[in-house]
């Protein structure tokens, strides 16, 4: 009887060794899995909407960039695959579903035409000290725009930011585009305006690569 409970036991530690030895293999192969994990921008999934002001009141008037084009770039984790995120916006891609169809011509030839440097937007999103900011170049300026970024479990992402045009000397470009709007951008008080500021919101999809 002693012999036969010997057995039993070294079988059932045996059987136990081997269910430890499974668990343990699928724990390393997980672990295996998510270091292999990368995230890539989904150009596809990504849109670039501005708003920007006119009339005394501050009306807003808003729009979009239909056109986006990211670097191939990925990384570990969301804030990696961001960070130093090479981009680049076609001006023709502008789109403001103007019933008038006047709106995108104007903003292209009295804003951006005043400008140097007119066919693209180009940046890079940068993270630094947990601080998300896009740097832009335009009108042959670069500048640095602070941004919000908030990243959901479903790796869905939003940027946020105001860019004010005077940090990229754009305000001779504005002055232009007012006096091609001036009756439009007038309000109740009859003084045509145009804000120099734009308020910026991008959202995005990070896939898993």
């Amino acid at each position: 009887m002693k012999k036969i409970s010997l057995v039993l036991i070294a079988l059932a530690i045996g059987i136990v060794s081997c269910k430890n030895e499974k668990k343990e293999t699928k724990s390393e192969t997980q672990i295996e899995s998510a270091i292999t994990e990368k995230f890539v921008v989904k150009p596809e999934a990504t849109s670039v909407e501005w708003t920007a002001y006119k009339t005394t009141e501050k009306l807003p008037v808003g729009g979009e960039f239909k056109i986006l084009k990211f670097e191939n770039k990925e990384g570990a984790t969301p804030q990696e695959a961001l960070n130093n995120l090479n981009f680049s916006i076609p001006i023709s891609s502008l789109f403001t579903n103007d019933a008038t169809n006047t709106r995108d011509a104007k903003i292209m030839e009295s804003f951006f035409g005043a400008m140097l440097d007119t066919e693209f937007l180009k940046g890079t999103i940068n993270l630094k000290d947990s601080a998300y900011s896009a740097t832009i170049t335009m009108n042959g300026v670069t500048k640095d725009l602070p941004l919000k970024v908030s990243i959901t479990e479903e790796r869905r992402v939003s940027m946020t930011g105001t860019m004010l045009l005077k940090d990229w000397d754009a305000l001779e470009a504005l002055e232009s585009l007012n006096k091609a709007c001036f009756d439009l951008h007038k309000g109740p008080d009859g003084v045509s305006k145009t804000w120099d500021e734009v308020a910026i919101n991008v959202n995005t999809y990070l896939r898993e690569n």
